[in-house]
Parts: structure tokens; sequence; C-alpha cells
């Protein structure tokens, strides 16, 4: 696309330190688990406490890391989370004990969740709004191109029974922060708080984004979309596991690569055609598409029709996820773009409760019932479709809303 070369160099900066980023880090932490259990004798509940802390800190810390990007600028906040990160990762190689994956998993989520939301609202801040869009599906894609190459390259360094692979994202994201600090002196305005930002205070940042209804249901709605999105990457594998033939996990893997293949084909052509509509439109649609796909699970069991239904999973994941930055940021008051984009990081509950809902269910009724498993995580999914229809009609009664195009 020509529009491409008129994104400013911070932008080419972050969406080519997510790449490296999310390849670094998927190269090492899908396999943490395993060396939990396998190598430090961990129990399952223990691998689980461990894994699941990082999400758990990102989710409470997320609306105070963009309060603190709009209080204090981007530099300060960005800086720190980055360089944060790579001794985060130096703690990762070293650490010998399940308390010790614990607390240093636990960092690693409060560095993300830091990270996240600023560097979304500098995205915003130096890129017009009709090219919003555009990089923010810029950087979408740039997490799946790492996760698609960073998990294999981990099964070749062994990531399971090592954690020398996590010495590779000390290196990434310490090289991530020199950058940063160089672009920091090179555009200093860009990284520091606008006038705007000089009033904010928490108790005003938590007020505004309280009190705005419809960045509420919002959340919410996503909040359950992403519920439906969880059982990716928890109930499927372990459903799959139980079917002929899928025991070894060699299919099992194809299919999640399939997903974040069929991300960088459809992301693009799927975005053009959904931006025409109404971005509350389009999350519902992305909702009901991951519905069929649960839904679809509980009647299929050939390799090729599940990923048919796989790819369809996968545009429902387009068009929730490729959108929902761009929608936060029409929705944001200026002077609080960080804090709005934390905030929606309360929606990645849903994500987080979605394995363990989809682990008791499997527990609980055995794989032998999986349209009772899969009709629970498609009822509960549904839940947020009445909530993103509220946010649209109060959005629409207080002026005409549409996304932005995307640049070409």
């Amino acid at each position: 696309m020509k529009n491409l070369k008129d994104i400013h160099p911070i932008g080419w900066t972050i969406i080519i330190g997510t790449m490296f980023g999310r390849f670094s880090t998927s190269m090492s932490i899908p396999f943490l688990a395993i060396y939990l259990t396998n190598v430090l004798h961990a129990t399952p509940i223990e691998a689980g406490l461990v894994i699941a802390s990082s999400s758990g800190i990102g989710i409470l810390a997320s609306f105070y890391g963009g309060f603190l990007a709009d209080k204090i600028g981007h530099k300060t906040v960005m800086l720190t989370s980055v360089f944060g990160g790579a001794f985060v990762f130096l703690g990762f190689a070293f650490s010998q004990s399940v308390l010790a994956f614990f607390l240093v998993n636990a960092l690693n989520g409060l560095c993300k969740s830091i990270f996240e939301p600023s560097s979304r609202a500098l995205l915003s801040d130096i890129t017009e709004e009709k090219k919003r869009l555009l990089i923010y599906n810029l950087r979408y894609a740039a997490i799946n191109i790492g996760v698609v190459f960073g998990p294999l390259i981990g099964v070749v360094l062994g990531s399971s029974r090592s954690t020398t692979p996590f010495l590779f994202a000390v290196a990434v994201y310490a090289l991530y922060g020199l950058v940063l600090v160089y672009q920091s002196r090179a555009y200093p305005t860009l990284f520091y708080k606008n006038d705007l930002s000089e009033r904010i205070s928490l108790r005003r940042a938590f007020h505004v984004t309280r009190t705005d209804t419809v960045f509420l249901f919002t959340i919410m709605g996503v909040l359950f979309c992403a519920f439906g999105y969880g059982s990716l990457n928890a109930t499927f594998p372990q459903y799959f596991a139980t079917l002929p033939g899928f025991g070894d996990g060699v299919k099992i893997s194809y299919l999640m690569s399939l997903n974040a293949i069929s991300v960088l084909v459809f992301q693009y052509p799927v975005v053009r055609i959904a931006q025409k509509f109404s971005p509350y439109t389009v999350l519902i649609v992305g909702s009901l598409c991951i519905c069929a796909s649960n839904l679809s699970i509980a009647f299929i069991s050939h390799f090729f029709a599940l990923g048919i239904v796989i790819i369809l999973f996968t545009i429902g994941e387009i068009l929730i996820f490729t959108l929902t930055d761009a929608l936060v940021d029409s929705i944001a008051k200026p002077e609080l773009k960080g804090t709005y984009f934390g905030a929606m990081g309360f929606s990645q509950l849903g994500n987080v409760l979605s394995p363990i809902v989809g682990g008791w269910l499997l527990s609980y009724f055995g794989a032998g019932q999986p349209l009772i498993i899969f009709g629970v995580l498609v009822l509960v999914t549904l839940l947020g479709v009445p909530l993103l229809l509220r946010a649209k009609y109060k959005l629409a009664s207080s002026k005409k809303h549409t996304i932005p195009k995307v640049a070409s």
C-alpha cells in the first residue's frame, strides 16, 4: 500500500518491535508449562497458576498503565516497561523454582500491561485519523507473524527442556528499548504528555471512564467476545486430543498454526469489507462467527472440516480484534487515550475465564458430550451481543460514528 511510506518512524519501531517481541516470547512462553511439569516436576495446578499469574496481573494493572501514560507521558512508561521486560526474561532464564517462575511471570504481565496501552495511545497520537485503522492492523499482523514462527523455533531450541531461549527475548527487548531511547531524543515532543494531560488525576480518569456508558457497554461486550475466543488455546486443543488420530498433537499444532496463518491471509480483505459497516455490527458478526465455530466443533471430527471451522473462527477473531483498537481510539477522550486503552484490558478477563470454564465443562461432562460443552460456551459468548447493541444505540443517539477507513 502506498501509504505505508507515510507511517511515522516511531510507528514502524512499535510495529517491528511488536513482531520481534512476540516472536521471542512465543518461542519460550508457550513451552513454560511443559518445562515446569517435566523439569521442575510442578503439579498441573502449580503450572496453571504460574501461567495465569501474567494475565491476572495484566488485567488488574492495565488501567493504571494507561493512566500513567496520560499522566507522565509515553517515554517514561514505555522505556521502563521495555527494559523491565528485558530483566523479566533474564529472570526467566535463571529461575530454578516454581515460586520464582510465578513471581517473574507476574512481573511479565505487569510490564506488558503498562507498555501496551501507552504504545497504542502513542500510535494514535502520531498517526492521522484516516490511517489509524491501517496502523492498528499492521500491529495486529506483526503479532501474528511473530506467533507463526516463534513456536517453531522454540521447538528446535528445546524450549520445553531449557530456559536458555529466554535469553533471546532479553536481547530483543534490550535492543527495542535502545531504539526507543534514540527516538525519544529525536522526537521528544511526541513522547511527553500534552497540556491537557497536566490536569489529569487518577480519580478523574476513573470517573470519566466509569461514567462513559458507551465505553462500559463496549468493554463488557468485548469481554464476552474474548470469552468465546479463549476456547481456541485451551478448550479446543483439549477436546481435539480426545478425537481419533489427534492424540499425538501433530494435527492439533497444524490447526493452531492454520489460525495464525489465516489471520495474515484474510486480515486485510476482511477489514476492507468490515469498515463499511458500524463497528458494533462488525463486532457482533465477529462474535457470531466465533459462536458458530464453537458449536460446529460438537458435530465435526474430520481434520479438513475442522480446518474450515478454524478459518471461520479466524474471520470472527479478525472482525473483533483488528477493529477494537480503532473503536476505542474513536470513543476515547483525547487527553485520556492511554487510560481508555488500559481500561479495555479488563475485557481480557473473558480470555482468562474461558479456559477455566471450558476445562471444568470437559472434566464434569467429559469429551463425549461436546454439544453440552460447546453449547454452554456459545451461550455465554452470546451474552455480549445485547451489550454491544446497547453501546451501538447509545452512541448513535449522541453522534454519527463510523470506523476509520483503511488507507490504501
